[in-house]
């Protein structure tokens, strides 16, 4: 892998390069914020207007998903996946690199989301009340049904940052691999080197596989970004939701006892 891909064109002396571009993605998110927010106008136009699409977007999201008690969530989902999607597409300008294709920078979007849901159950139910929820429905089930369901909520957070970074990371590996195939060191030196059959085969496959990938491979990639964003903030929605729902069950058995 180090010997297809190189280091990115812009790196902090002592920083790793997921955590520099996770502050540029940062900087270029509130930069934009500030624009857009700058001249606001009845009828939104430029950058104000892009950004209510995008706002739009998560609000029917978690409207969909969470129901009207999912807007205080807003914030915090809608910059997951904004977040997400910009880094999961750095990834594709060349000289940059996606702070997403990091397994750190993917555990802990997901261990943000791993607590926040907890704190909200916790929260809106209780401690005690929350934990009753692990238990299972039946009393008697509850040695059984309570590790369970520690394991499962504890393989959320893991498979959020999994499948976050492993959909990157190859992305990654296969554009790499494809460019050091095409590259001087591959087809294209061939047939640059001036023999009949670098003329003959390596320039034709050369140009084959860049039509490849600028025409295939680079609109993949753009669409398992997306996807990938849009996944991480849906999973985000339900365990939101299930928290929250846990909670109105209870509320309701709490209502009839009474």
């Amino acid at each position: 892998m180090g010997a297809m891909e190189h280091p990115p064109i812009f790196r902090l002396p002592g920083v790793p390069d997921h955590v520099t571009y996770t502050w540029i993605i940062m900087i270029v998110l509130v930069a934009f914020a500030v624009a857009a927010a700058r001249r606001r106008e009845l009828v939104p136009v430029g950058l104000q207007n892009f950004g209510e699409v995008v706002l739009e977007t998560f609000v029917g999201l978690v409207d969909e998903l969470i129901g009207p008690d999912g807007r205080r969530f807003l914030p915090l989902v809608a910059t997951l996946g904004i977040f997400i999607l910009v880094g999961n597409l750095m990834g594709l300008i060349p000289g940059l690199m996606s702070p997403t294709a990091s397994l750190n920078t993917t555990a802990a979007c997901a261990i943000i989301v791993f607590l926040t849901y907890h704190w909200i159950g916790i929260r809106t139910q209780g401690a005690a009340n929350y934990l009753k929820h692990f238990m299972g429905p039946v009393l008697w089930l509850a040695p059984l049904m309570f590790p369970i369901e520690i394991i499962g909520h504890l393989a959320r957070p893991l498979s959020l940052s999994l499948r976050l970074f492993g959909n990157m990371t190859g992305g990654h590996i296969l554009l790499a691999a494809m460019f050091f195939l095409m590259g001087l060191d591959g087809l294209l030196g061939w047939a640059l080197s001036g023999s009949a059959g670098g003329l003959i085969i390596g320039l034709p496959a050369g140009i084959l596989m860049f039509v490849f990938i600028l025409g295939f491979l680079v609109p993949l990639k753009i669409l398992v970004s997306i996807i990938q964003a849009f996944v991480f903030v849906l999973l985000t929605c339900l365990y939101i939701a299930g928290a929250l729902e846990e909670a109105e069950h209870h509320a309701e058995a709490h209502a009839q006892h009474h």
